[in-house]
């Protein structure tokens, strides 16, 4: 569960004030008080796995040998766990010599003889052994929520017989996680097979004459792995533990040892949810051994990592006075990936000591509060009889589209279900025989997987598209008009301090994911109008991020591009290929563009192979010669990487930092995660310091001037506004000359501005 909560949070790490990861800690402690109020628990207890090694590693030295070293992060979560565990009065539990699973499965055993309804909260997949008439696992699912499960529910999901069988199977299969060898040669499917003919290894093993071919030899010749292998994935049931109710009895938290360090952690959002009251002495409950239970009426609603409630950095509080503002900004810019502690005082001294953040703070981010504030209350007027139109439009295309793919298919099957969807392209139409199914029991059918496919038959294309239009018609179309206001505008919240990289992010509804570069999202734009009287004019910026690249890295070629104003992707095309750029196809532009845009987000050829349907040689070959014909953009991105490791975070042109912690991981997917973010932070940081200048004096000049233009809606790099029609021409001049000139850079910045009755005419 400990490492579970830390890897929820991998891609933005919980960062205290201090410095400290505290993922693991945050994420078990809100797994476990969710668990707490939802099963209501009358004992319970966590179990840990002991120091030093167990009698499984005297027995097997390779025994979980190949997992990579546990992070530092988690580590140091152990100890703090243990500390919150004897806080909230809750026993840990360790047995020297035996691992955490032999003492849930002994207590399980005692627990349901003593007459108790057991429920492991697990993920691990070994204690589906465990299960029985009155002993269920809780698992937490990948997609969010638990699932309920007893023996009936664990043979179904590995195609079992008895729940017995797991450790059969576990013996038969090994298990990769635990290095646990198994039989080589022998998957899941094959185990399943030979359990469903045989029952059990013992009944194999004495029937092998009864195996055909070249499977009789690996059974034959493995027979002590087999078994070894059985022994190592049995979880003991007879660990030297004592039931002890008075012990385990759920009793009350010690209040005031559980807020002090909560405070320390700086968990304001569970500090919240603690009781008022502090009793320095814990009640014990006395709790008689209960008459069993029913199981938990709903164990899918246990959505613990769907959305933890508190974020890396909280966003802009309404209302706010002006000093928690400044202290906001202030704590955001120090290390934006802290969660904001309105206890703490902010710490002026250390934001004036650096320049850079002190000029960020008077320059930028204060004067942008009110540019904010302004265009939440402006709005955005929506046209909705053009989202009813467009529901009905795409409504009737989604339909169409099932009818087609229920036309390839053959029958007609839930579209919404990735196990039929799996069970259709893997099983009926053999789309890739090397396809396997997951421990969960289902192909998987994720937009990578799919996209991989797609020349295979029309029927995955199909799907693609009908997931990407219901996706739309649900999350966007049908629920905008939900979010408009009496006055027909929608009013986002912009959120000025929650992204790590200093972009603005939005809320209630967000704005920036909103998919208006889609074909289809012109829908959306075209519902968002100006006032009566007025246009709506958007500018955005012209590749950005690029132009920010060719500075950073002072690429000759790069630069001669830009400034001589090419098509930046034919020219990069033109200089991949060595073709002159008029001889340049529009597919190897697409390919350049691609390449472009994923060498700043550190693409890999496999994820290139993807994103260019092309073989993963053809990928590999075009980064190559990508960074053969652009020799600085590499150096840059190494140097970058080294400049991270030296200081432990990484900046942009303005000095905004962003903290890297793990970038000297020992878990090469954690770190490899950290390298990414220190070549692309600089990048997308700078552009949203740029942007954020060029508000803030556009806001300025147009309060200047006297004019009645609002600045009512920012997506990305893109500025929109609301202008009386007289006062088009002047908009215009200003919006153009502050975004193109609010920073100067080794090549020319360029703003594309279009005017018009809707967003999409103006964009």
């Amino acid at each position: 569960m400990i490492f579970r909560a830390y890897y929820a949070f991998i891609r933005v790490p919980r960062m205290n004030s201090k410095g400290e990861n505290t993922s693991a800690i945050f994420g078990f402690c809100v797994t476990l008080e969710d668990l707490i109020r939802k099963i209501n628990p009358t004992h319970l207890g966590v179990a840990f796995d002991p120091a030093g090694g167990t009698f499984r590693h005297e027995a097997y030295e390779q025994y979980k040998a190949q997992r990579p070293e546990t992070p530092e992060d988690i580590r140091k979560a152990v100890p703090v766990i243990k500390q919150i565990l004897e806080a909230m009065n809750i026993p840990v539990l360790e047995v020297p010599g035996f691992e955490a699973d032999d003492v849930i499965g002994t207590l399980s055993v005692k627990g349901e003889q003593a007459g108790y309804e057991v429920y492991m909260a697990t993920p691990d997949k070994d204690y589906g052994q465990l299960v029985s008439e009155h002993v269920f696992m809780y698992r937490p699912r990948h997609t969010g929520g638990f699932e309920l499960m007893g023996p009936k529910e664990v043979c179904a999901k590995y195609g079992l017989q008895r729940k017995e069988q797991v450790i059969d199977l576990l013996g038969l299969m090994g298990d990769a996680s635990d290095n646990i060898p198994g039989c080589k040669g022998v998957g899941e499917k094959t185990a399943v097979a030979l359990l469903e003919q045989f029952g059990s290894i013992d009944n194999m093993l004495a029937h092998t004459d009864e195996i055909k071919g070249a499977l009789r030899t690996k059974v034959e010749t493995q027979v002590e792995e087999i078994k070894f292998s059985r022994f190592l994935a049995t979880i003991r049931t007879d660990v030297p533990i004592a039931l002890d109710e008075a012990l385990l009895a759920k009793k009350e938290p010690n209040l005031d040892a559980l807020t002090a360090i909560y405070r320390d952690l700086e968990f304001n959002t569970l500090l919240r949810k603690l009781p008022q009251s502090t009793p320095n002495n814990p009640i014990v409950a006395n709790t008689p051994v209960p008459p069993k239970k029913s199981k938990p009426a709903d164990p899918a609603q246990l959505d613990l990592f769907a959305e933890p409630e508190e974020q890396p950095a909280t966003g802009n509080p309404s209302p706010v006075t002006h000093d928690t503002i400044e202290a906001r900004l202030c704590q955001y810019l120090l290390n934006p990936e802290v969660a904001f502690n309105p206890n703490k005082e902010p710490d002026f001294a250390a934001l004036k000591a650096d320049a850079d953040l002190w000029n960020l703070y008077n320059e930028v981010e204060l004067p942008l509060v009110p540019v904010l504030r302004e265009m939440e209350a402006a709005g955005v007027r929506i046209d909705v009889a053009k989202l009813k139109q467009a529901e009905t439009a795409l409504t009737e295309e989604l339909n169409a589209l099932e009818q087609r793919i229920y036309a390839l298919a053959g029958e007609p099957f839930n579209i919404n279900s990735p196990r039929q969807v799996g069970e259709l392209l893997f099983e009926k139409l053999h789309l890739d025989a090397k396809a396997k199914k997951s421990k969960t029991g289902q192909y998987s059918t994720s937009e990578e997987v799919l996209v991989a496919l797609k020349e295979k038959h029309e029927i995955v294309g199909l799907i693609l598209d009908y997931r990407e239009l219901k996706k739309l018609i649900s999350t966007y179309i049908a629920t905008l008009p939900s979010y408009i206001a009496t006055d027909g505008k929608i009013h986002t919240t912009y959120n000025q301090t929650v992204t790590a990289t200093g972009r603005l992010s939005s809320s209630n509804p967000n704005l920036q994911n909103l998919p208006i570069r889609s074909e289809r999202g012109r829908f959306i734009r075209e519902a968002v109008i100006p006032d009566d009287g007025c246009l709506f004019l958007s500018a955005d910026y012209s590749q950005i991020e690029l132009r920010l690249m060719a500075h950073f890295s002072q690429d000759e070629h790069m630069l001669a591009a830009f400034r001589s104003g090419q098509d930046i992707h034919a020219a990069t095309a033109a200089r991949i290929y060595g073709l002159p750029i008029e001889q340049i196809s529009k597919d190897q532009r697409r390919k350049a563009k691609t390449a472009n845009f994923g060498i700043i987000y550190g693409i890999s050829a496999f994820g290139l192979a993807q994103q260019l349907d092309c073989s993963r040689t053809e990928a590999k070959q075009l980064i190559d010669d990508y960074f053969a014909a652009f020799p600085k953009v590499i150096s840059y991105i190494e140097s970058q990487k080294e400049i991270a490791r030296q200081k432990g975070y990484a900046e942009t042109l303005f000095g905004r930092k962003r903290y890297l912690p793990d970038i000297h991981s020992q878990n090469a997917t954690v770190r490899s995660f950290a390298e990414r973010n220190a070549v692309n932070a600089p990048i997308q940081g700078t552009a949203a310091d740029i942007i954020k200048m060029a508000m803030v004096s556009i806001h300025r000049r147009l309060k200047e001037a006297g004019l009645k233009a609002q600045m009512i809606m920012q997506v990305h790099d893109e500025l929109n506004f609301n202008v009386p029609a007289a006062e088009v021409e002047r908009v215009r001049e200003i919006v153009v000359n502050e975004m193109q000139n609010a920073v100067h850079l080794s090549i020319p910045l360029i703003a594309e501005c279009g005017v018009g009755e809707n967003w999409l005419e103006a964009h």
